[in-house]
């Protein structure tokens, strides 16, 4: 098989691919009508799960004065009315390239619910129908120090000779909040409660475009499923409903996540719902914890609010890190994305590693690209005797295939050859691809130039005009032409049509497919350049 023909083969891969994934996006019940009336009354109800059931307790909300929490890398606002944690600023991350404002994540406005609830209900809980607790604070803001490890806020509220504090601990460098319950019971009656936690977001439709899907909406992990996608399309359809040891809940967006890890050495109950204001929230409720008289309880709890750091991910909860989703070619990603963050290490600059990772993948493909080539020129040699034998065959296609066959046994020859690298530098291309889109660490990262952002597109297009112009040199370098005058139009747009899709793809990648093509061209040239010395021509006509 030919080099043009295996480009048809590369394209009828990516073509599938992204068609697959527009199907996927076309899908997603996000674009359904309900949804535009969300932003209206998004920010009017508080609602929280009554004991055992997931029915919620819609409040007209009477709003607590706020404060602020803030660690080196972290700012979170803190609703006292229920402790509910209403906004948070990435300080490690720009909101937009360039800029000097944090990345908002956890937000509340007209435009936007996503927020992040917590608290007891139960027999004896706080979070009841009747309203919510009024914590107390000592100050408005609180700020990790220089030389402090951690910092700790505690918001208190008495009721009934019990003293309830809800405790956040903030860490250094730490995404992970600890989110602790310490339940002194002072009175004579032993008491009930039951921690629950849950995401809250305005339903709305965040599915990126054809070449830069990205997912917006809930997962979980349970001790049946390592991590499935909760889409704010399965809330609508059916509440979440799971019971498990351990486990997690979270709100995905492109790179940013924002989760609830409950206690992982109790019984849990996962569960979602959509809110009649516009939202939906997806969240866990924990074991009925008894609190004897005169005695004290901590129930623990996480909330990570953050970029999707998968070594601290993994450390949080057991397959947290996955949110960090690389699809089916995860197996392939995983060893890449680990490559190229030990090259970057090394080099300072991710755009220099992706070179390097792509010198590395071409060069342990370097046996069969030599096979594909080498079987490609050993076809041209065949080609007249081949045309030999349709003259003298004719119509007798039996005969004229087993002599082809018995053809190529004698020579050593494999047809196939020519397919097998692209068959196999295809799954790196997705699991590439999938690693520009979803490791934030390439999240603004520059390369030289114009370049200031490796998982955005070139804003002047200039890579991909070179990625094209080196696809055009490498068909243009193929050993055997295409006979079909329809595949000879086929192959002769097909530069153009994928320097079309490689506008809108992140540049790291378009990066990478020039790396690939000009090593590629390069080795093409020294084999042929070698085998031209064995007697073997290769070069067009």
């Amino acid at each position: 098989m030919n080099s043009n023909r295996s480009l048809l083969v590369i394209g009828f891969f990516l073509v599938s691919f992204l068609i697959f994934t527009q199907w996927q996006t076309d899908h997603n019940p996000e674009v359904q009508q309900a949804r535009a009336q969300q932003a209206q009354v998004a920010t009017q109800s508080s609602d929280v799960p009554v004991s055992s059931q997931t029915t919620a307790i819609n409040q007209q909300k009477t709003t607590g004065k706020t404060i602020v929490v803030e660690s080196d890398v972290l700012r979170l606002v803190i609703d006292t009315l229920g402790g509910d944690v209403v906004e948070s600023d990435l300080l490690k991350h720009n909101a937009q390239l360039d800029s000097k404002a944090p990345f908002k994540l956890l937000e509340n406005n007209a435009k936007t619910v996503y927020i992040a609830q917590s608290g007891l209900v139960g027999k004896n809980g706080i979070d009841t129908t009747a309203g919510r607790p009024q914590y107390q604070v000592t100050t408005d803001k609180f700020v990790l120090a220089e030389g402090q490890d951690a910092l700790s806020v505690p918001l208190t509220f008495e009721k009934d000779g019990v003293v309830y504090t809800k405790e956040f601990i903030l860490k250094r460098g730490s995404y992970d909040v600890a989110v602790d319950f310490v339940v002194d019971n002072k009175s004579a009656q032993a008491i009930e409660v039951q921690p629950y936690g849950q995401i809250k977001h305005t339903l709305e439709d965040a599915s990126g475009n054809l070449t830069m899907p990205t997912y917006m909406g809930g997962a979980f992990s349970s001790s049946e499923v390592n991590y499935e996608k909760y889409s704010f399309d399965k809330m609508e359809e059916k509440n979440l409903s799971v019971d498990t040891k351990a486990g997690w809940v979270a709100m995905l967006q492109h790179y940013f996540v924002s989760a609830w890890i409950p206690n992982q050495n109790a019984e849990n109950h996962l569960y979602s719902r959509t809110n009649n204001d516009g939202t939906a929230s997806i969240g866990y409720r924990g074991e009925v914890t008894t609190v004897a008289p005169n005695s004290q309880t901590v129930i623990k709890s996480h909330l990570w609010t953050g970029p999707k750091n998968q070594e601290e991910m993994a450390q949080a909860a057991n397959h947290f890190d996955l949110t960090v989703d690389y699809g089916w070619a995860w197996f392939i990603a995983k060893p890449l994305f680990w490559l190229l963050t030990h090259i970057q290490q090394l080099v300072g600059n991710w755009g220099i590693a992706i070179i390097c990772v792509t010198i590395v993948v071409k060069s342990l493909l370097y046996p069969l690209t030599k096979a594909q080539y080498t079987s490609m020129a050993k076809m041209r040699m065949l080609q007249p005797r081949l045309q030999e034998m349709r003259e003298r065959f004719g119509d007798d296609r039996q005969r004229m295939s087993q002599e082809t066959m018995k053809l190529y046994k004698e020579e050593k020859v494999n047809p196939m050859g020519g397919c097998l690298p692209i068959l196999i530098q295809m799954p790196i291309f997705i699991a590439l691809y999938w690693t520009f889109m979803e490791a934030v660490e390439l999240r603004h990262a520059p390369f030289f130039g114009w370049i200031h952002d490796l998982s955005a597109q070139d804003p002047y297009y200039i890579m991909p005009l070179l990625m094209g112009a080196s696809m055009f040199l490498l068909q243009k370098m193929s050993p055997t032409p295409v006979a079909d005058p329809m595949q000879q139009k086929v192959m002769m747009f097909m530069p153009i049509i994928f320097t079309g899709f490689f506008l809108f793809f992140p540049s790291g990648l378009v990066l990478y497919w020039i790396t690939s093509n000009s090593i590629t061209i390069f080795q093409q040239w020294w084999i042929y350049r070698n085998l031209e010395k064995k007697g073997l021509h290769t070069r067009k006509k």
